[in-house]
């Protein structure tokens, strides 16, 4: 392992490989001297949601509560974008942009994120951050599991002190479960949602079902207009819609049993979230707790926030997405759409389906479907550790609710 401190503005420290693990996501906590701590961190497990938002918000979630019910605890939501979009981020450098200003503002040492591995511009690879121009490095969408966690044991070797994590739920839950014990003086936690992620090997397949020149693509990204666009190094674009994609032709195992089954969609854990999903052609933005309003406040007048808006209604997607679900996860092949649809649907998806706000509860009770759809067919002895009650609740509106033995443990109370 790396352990030396660089001046250079990022390093990628050689790590241990991977201690394997049943319904693993390789976060990096099995590749850490404190391997065995995987048995209280991980996500898969028996995950306490309550406790863990009451620690680090002041109480857990309320469903009563505005949109905690979807999204959880919160101080404050916005449609944001970057006034002065950065060259070559997902979408306007708000994530890179809060660690370039940490950085620049002396509030921490390092930031430990992802960037592109060399040989791969779409493989992840763990980097640890130590100047601010150091951020662009990290721009940009990566595909297939990058241990980030491992990250932590070099940066502490390093003398770094006080530092901010960028990572995706699965690596926040398990670094929320240790962080007390790592010996950092300050850790900022800025979060993005669940990437349904593959191995950057099935993912290169899935560029070649989109086009002929797959090489060539440098870009992207599922669009909250109901479109997939492409970029290319050639300058030009592509849009397509969501039904026109070729996902029913996907192998069954190109996403992974962890992905099906994420109960975490928003990054409920980290101080400030930052995707998409609510923005609508812009990005959104989920302050959770005053830590995360004080990353928003580093950018300044140089993010413009902008309320959110709701259109459309779910219901009619998320039923739809649960029968074609029930099917998958029972081994059926996905009910295909006449391709005179798919023209039609594509057409009216963008001007009468759900948006903003909509569009996000839509995905999230997707993805609580999902959960309990899978893990009954593949893991059911997993539903009453795995599956929150939050999550049941999601899903009781479309029928689903717990069978014998899978209802959810009884755990700690958050005051205990």
């Amino acid at each position: 392992m790396d352990d030396t401190p660089l001046p250079r503005p990022f390093v990628a420290p050689v790590l241990r490989p991977a201690e394997p693990r049943h319904l693993c996501t390789d976060c990096g906590l099995s590749r850490m001297t404190n391997a065995h701590d995987c048995g209280k961190a991980c996500q898969f497990l028996q995950p306490d949601y309550a406790t863990e938002e009451a620690r680090l918000h002041g109480r857990a979630r309320d469903p009563a509560i505005g949109e905690e019910r979807f999204f959880g605890h919160y101080l404050a939501m916005h449609r944001a974008e970057m006034a002065a979009p950065a060259p070559g981020a997902q979408w306007t450098g708000i994530t890179t942009g809060i660690g370039a200003r940490l950085l620049a503002a002396g509030l921490v040492d390092a930031v430990l994120t992802v960037g592109p591995d060399p040989a791969d511009r779409w493989k992840g690879q763990p980097i640890i951050v130590t100047k601010p121009e150091g951020m662009a490095q990290a721009r940009g969408m990566r595909m297939g599991f990058a241990p980030v966690l491992a990250l932590l044991e070099p940066a502490r070797v390093a003398g770094y002190r006080r530092i901010a994590v960028i990572g995706i739920p699965c690596q926040i839950h398990a670094l929320r479960k240790i962080e007390a014990d790592l010996g950092f003086e300050r850790i900022y936690v800025i979060g993005t949602p669940c990437s349904d992620n593959t191995t950057t090997e099935n993912f290169h397949d899935f560029l070649a079902r989109l086009s002929d020149r797959p090489e060539t693509i440098s870009y992207l990204e599922f669009r909250a207009d109901y479109h997939v666009e492409l970029r290319f190094d050639d300058g030009s674009r592509r849009a397509i819609p969501f039904l026109k994609l070729p996902l029913a032709d996907l192998p069954p195992d190109f996403f992974p049993l962890t992905c099906r089954t994420c109960v975490d969609y928003t990054n409920t854990l980290a101080d400030i979230t930052v995707g998409y999903m609510a923005g609508e052609g812009q990005q959104w933005v989920i302050v959770r707790n005053a830590r995360g309003q004080e990353l928003l406040d580093l950018l300044g007048g140089d993010v413009r926030l902008s309320p959110l808006r709701s259109k459309g209604k779910r219901a009619g997607p998320v039923k739809g997405f649960l029968a074609n679900t029930a099917r998958a996860a029972g081994g059926l092949p996905l009910r295909r759409m006449p391709d005179f649809m798919r023209g039609i649907m594509a057409w009216l998806m963008p001007r009468t389906g759900p948006r903003g706000l909509e569009f996000a509860r839509t995905r999230v009770e997707m993805k609580a479907v999902e959960t309990v759809l899978f893990l009954r067919h593949a893991a059911p002895r997993r539903l009453k550790t795995m599956v929150p009650a939050h999550v049941w609740r999601l899903v009781a509106p479309y029928g689903l609710t717990p069978e014998e033995g899978e209802a959810p443990l009884p755990q700690k109370r958050a005051e205990d």
